[in-house]
């Protein structure tokens, strides 16, 4: 424990940055997941190509090997960004796609009905998504994207490999000076469990909250 207490500062300053990543990246990953979704089902083919291209690219690509070619090997062509920012576009972008996957398994659970009389009373396909699909989508498939979002909190230790200093790094950090593996990285997991048991607690009362009673 004593590497622990002597090194909370470092420690803290790494869960901080986890959170502020794991924060940044959702919000992110939502719009995305959205915007992919809409093009998942829209009327247009090419469009929907589009949407299907990007998720199964994605899905189909490792995140770490997303990092390490954002991070080292974009800067070569002159593009570059500050770490936590190239890591934030990068897990966002990744976890994008598998939120756009269960936004649309949620539109999916709505009546052909309620398209069918959103268009009826004369809404378009943008104001039919707007106002009646997507609010009834995503109130189905709350607890879905809170267990994405948990993933998406654990791979942000991932950003550890392109130097940017959560709290994986931090613990790693702290366990080169210290040599004590157990405590340190007991410590950082232990972190980690209480972040994620905090989104599902809050997932689960927005389940709670905005369940359709059908």
């Amino acid at each position: 424990m004593d590497a622990l207490t002597a090194h909370l500062s470092e420690l803290g300053h790494g869960l901080v940055t986890t959170v502020e990543l794991t924060v940044v990246t959702t919000v992110g990953a939502m719009l995305l997941g959205i915007v992919v979704a809409t093009l998942r089902i829209a009327p247009v083919a090419l469009l929907r190509a589009i949407g299907t291209a990007y998720v199964e690219v994605l899905q189909n690509l490792p995140l770490l090997a997303l990092l390490v070619l954002f991070v080292f090997a974009l800067p070569t062509i002159g593009i570059s960004f500050p770490l936590f920012t190239s890591a934030a576009i990068v897990i966002a972008a990744y976890e994008g796609a598998y939120l756009a996957e269960a936004i649309r398994a949620g539109i999916n659970t709505v009546g052909v009905g309620q398209a069918e009389a959103a268009r009826a009373i004369g809404l378009t396909f943008g104001q039919s998504l707007r106002h009646v699909i997507l609010p009834q989508g995503l109130r189905a498939v709350i607890q879905p994207i809170g267990n994405i979002c948990i993933a998406l909190l654990m791979n942000t230790s991932l950003a550890a490999a392109v130097g940017v200093v959560e709290l994986t790094q931090a613990a790693n950090n702290v366990n080169l000076l210290e040599a004590q593996p157990i405590a340190v990285f007991t410590g950082a997991g232990l972190a980690y469990m209480l972040l994620a048991l905090i989104i599902g607690q809050v997932t689960g009362l927005l389940e709670r909250r905005l369940a359709i009673v059908r």
